[in-house]
């Protein structure tokens, strides 16, 4: 197996879009609570540029919580899967480092998993364009819950076996990456699980990008997993533990 470049592991989600749609974790109302908290203002009646937005598991949150959403995808795999769950949704093809957008039009600039994919230089100075005055850019990610141990040694092993691997977690860095731009951040972390199936947690696996790009060498991977954890959830339920993080940035 060969290392992969990040290019085509962003790419990789328009193979599995419909995977992703099915599998992937939605995010708790409490991550919600926590950005209305950090930005001072609450998503009801806001204008949202929601940023990377997939299939659009965060864009239906948003509007649930009563924000006015435009959604912004570039691939074509995931804007499909979007404009069929979300056909009422303005739907952009484009990417957050070059945002087709007036200045000072948004309230609020989201990306729900996604910033990590951008160019800092070029995505937060793209963000703070189109934002008003007071408007705020929130990034947030699910990220598996280390302190868990059947977790933590999942991780490891796909670490060892994926070249491609990225190690969850990127909000450490948000705030670090976030310091040269004339913003003052603020962050919160929501614990929270799912319960599921073990083939579930399987398809939520296969769904990560250091996986999909594998094709089907990706299969014996995954195949080892399903042994693991039968071994440890003979019935073949579990509960799958995350950490929802979330970083806001307003102007300084």
């Amino acid at each position: 197996m060969t290392s992969s470049s990040h290019t085509e592991l962003a790419r990789s989600f328009n193979a599995i879009a419909a995977e992703y749609a099915a599998a992937r974790p939605s995010y708790p109302p409490a991550l919600f609570d926590a950005v209305e908290e950090l930005a001072g203002r609450s998503l009801a009646g806001a204008t949202v540029i929601d940023v990377g937005a997939g299939t659009g598991i965060g864009t239906r949150l948003l509007r649930e919580r009563g924000a006015r959403v435009t959604a912004v995808e570039p691939g074509a795999g995931m804007a499909a899967q979007l404009g069929a769950a979300l056909p009422a949704v303005p739907l952009v093809r484009a990417d957050g480092n070059a945002l087709p957008f007036a200045d000072g039009t948004a309230d609020f600039v989201t990306y729900a998993q996604a910033w990590h994919w951008t160019e800092p230089a070029r995505s937060v100075p793209e963000a703070l364009r189109v934002l008003r005055p007071d408007g705020a850019l929130a990034l947030w990610w699910n990220v598996p819950d280390l302190s868990h141990g059947w977790v933590a040694d999942q991780e490891a092993r796909l670490a060892e076996r994926c070249p491609g691997y990225r190690a969850p977690g990127f909000s450490h860095t948000a705030s670090g990456l976030l310091a040269p731009f004339a913003v003052r951040t603020g962050t919160r972390s929501v614990g929270w699980s799912r319960r599921i199936t073990v083939d579930d947690r399987l398809r939520t696996l296969g769904t990560h990008s250091f996986l999909a790009v594998l094709g089907a060498e990706a299969e014996p991977v995954l195949r080892a997993e399903r042994e693991e954890l039968l071994a440890l959830f003979p019935d073949g339920v579990l509960d799958e533990p995350y950490v929802t993080d979330v970083t806001v940035a307003l102007r300084a």
